[in-house]
């Protein structure tokens, strides 16, 4: 029932977003690329694809592969913002959402930035796009953060996920800004899924409940090993920073919360079926990384669900870092490792 009324509001933003994803680059496109043999090569077969002439203003020389990933997000948020610019209601929503976790990198960012005495104008422009606020570039005038929430983050959104982040960071070094970045992300987290669970209609509710319960379950398994070299964070700490939601939760979060060694941390791992084996071989990152470009690609599969969007967003992040890493292995002339890329498209 609910597709008789989601076109109303939706159908176009869901037409936009499927012709988007109809352009993801896809399995023979990554060959292609692979075989490039300079940048300018790599440049000519990406113009026959969806990003079409997007370096045609970079001259040869000057065409690296930091333009290269600038300019391919660049395209990814302009798409973004054409999307945003269309919605309305519950959507729109949906889409600021999706930007709070950018904010609070952008807020990480510049507390970092600012204890290392780094200048503003040098952090600024590392801030990612979809993260940016007004007060942003006055983070750089706190010393403690109490001063920061009071004088900049009140009135952002991420003013409520702050509550809990008080307690323990009564000055602003490495560790502390880390311990505060990932309660946020906790707190951002569950009310996010709290948010989708109450205003949202299947079959987005649950294809969103699976993708925000795998982020939560990566920030878990990230938080439970990096750890384990720090003796500054005790379990009840770890489990503070691990979110409340996901497969791993709450049995495989509580043991590995108490893991001090990576054993531990292996078993709590493999005992949800779908993580069996990630921690075994290979680099995690790329592991989670290609679960979740599955979860994203299972996504499209159904119809009539505002999901599709934060599938195609993070299946885009997926094609930037790809482009990147063939880019950077082209520049590098380390053609052994150009096939290390992710594509399930």
């Amino acid at each position: 029932m609910e597709g008789v009324y989601f076109n109303i509001d939706n159908g176009y933003i869901e037409g936009i977003v499927r012709g988007y994803r109809n352009g993801l680059l896809t399995g023979n496109q990554y060959i292609n690329l692979t075989q490039c043999e300079t940048l300018e090569d790599l440049k000519l077969q990406l113009s026959s694809t969806d990003y079409g002439n997007f370096l045609s203003s970079v001259p040869p020389e000057s065409l690296t592969t930091s333009v290269i990933q600038e300019q391919a997000s660049d395209k990814l948020y302009q798409e973004f913002n054409y999307i945003r610019d269309q919605s309305s209601g519950i959507t729109k929503t949906f889409l600021d959402y999706i930007t709070y976790g950018y904010m609070i990198d952008n807020v990480a960012l510049m507390i970092t930035g600012t204890i290392h005495d780094r200048d503003k104008a040098e952090i600024l422009p590392r801030c990612h796009p979809l993260g940016w606020f007004d007060t942003l570039p006055t983070l750089t005038v706190a010393t403690d953060l109490e001063s920061l929430y009071e004088t900049v983050l009140v009135d952002t959104p991420l003013a409520p996920y702050f509550r809990d982040c008080f307690n323990r960071a009564d000055e602003l070094d490495d560790l502390n800004i880390e311990i505060i970045r990932n309660k946020l992300y906790k707190a951002y987290l569950q009310d996010f899924y709290n948010f989708v669970s109450r205003k949202t209609d299947e079959p987005a509710r649950e294809i969103m409940q699976t993708l925000l319960g795998f982020e939560a379950d990566r920030r878990s398994i990230n938080i439970s090993l990096n750890s384990l070299q720090s003796a500054d964070i005790d379990p009840e700490l770890k489990g503070e920073l691990m979110p409340d939601l996901g497969q791993l939760y709450p049995v495989a979060t509580s043991q590995l919360a108490q893991a001090s060694e990576f054993e531990a941390v292996s078993a709590a791992v493999n005992s949800v079926y779908e993580y069996r084996g990630i921690l075994e071989s290979g680099n995690l990152e790329d592991h989670l990384y290609k679960l979740e470009m599955e979860l994203c690609r299972d996504a499209f599969t159904q119809q009539f669900t505002v999901s599709t969007i934060w599938s195609w967003m993070k299946s885009k992040e997926q094609e930037v870092r790809n482009i990147t890493w063939i880019a950077e292995c082209i520049a590098q002339n380390q053609r052994e490792r150009i096939n290390n890329y992710i594509s399930v498209y």
